[in-house]
């Protein structure tokens, strides 16, 4: 991928790419992501499991977390702090959801919700990834920052993060931040891809 300065461009150009979708498009691409999914054991049996509400033509999780519930785990969605950082709300379907100060739908903010570090498997919204495990994000660092405690441990450790993303979002190389968070592994609509013991 090119210098961090066209990481604009690349950002416009897959968001547009990604809302040109048709509906039908979206439905297959959820019932491959949800069979991707479903290669991972630890998504089969971690029971805190963390995800997001898709806007914006992102990859739809409803078909991939709608059997959690029968399996015994627990799904979440993320809210944003005043702090820039990510704390996690329990969520089911038909539970209370409005949009938060940025636009995105968020559940309301309670005693049950937990902190990242808490959780076993997150499913994380991307732009673009690398085989590698490197993640184009939307430009606001909520990840990187909540996540940022996993930058020194010996991975894959808990919680596996997991980026979900359309096949035609990956990119040859994304040029890294020291910031940045590496994801463990990638859930597309065609393929999982395992990132652990992958070189920068």
């Amino acid at each position: 991928m090119p210098k961090q300065s066209e990481r604009g461009e690349i950002r416009g150009d897959l968001v547009q790419r990604r809302r040109q979708l048709k509906p039908a498009e979206r439905v297959a691409a959820a019932q491959g992501l949800r069979h991707s999914l479903e290669q991972l054991p630890e998504f089969l049996t971690d029971v805190h499991v963390a995800g997001y509400w898709a806007t914006g033509g992102e990859l739809p999780l409803n078909m991939a977390i709608a059997p959690l519930a029968g399996r015994g785990q627990q799904f979440y969605l993320p809210v944003v702090g005043t702090d820039k950082r990510l704390t996690f709300e329990p969520w089911a379907t038909g539970d209370d959801i409005k949009p938060s100060r940025l636009g995105i739908p968020e559940p309301t903010p309670s005693d049950k919700g937990v902190g990242p570090e808490k959780l076993d498997l997150v499913l994380v919204p991307l732009l673009g990834f690398d085989r590698r495990g490197n993640r184009l994000g939307f430009g606001g660092g909520y990840y990187d920052r909540s996540f940022a405690f996993l930058r020194g441990q010996t991975r894959p450790t808990q919680p596996l993060l997991v980026g979900i993303g359309y096949s035609f979002q990956e990119l040859d190389k994304i040029v890294t931040a020291e910031w940045d968070v590496k994801l463990d592994y990638i859930a597309t609509d065609k393929e999982l891809i395992d990132c652990t013991g992958t070189a920068e």
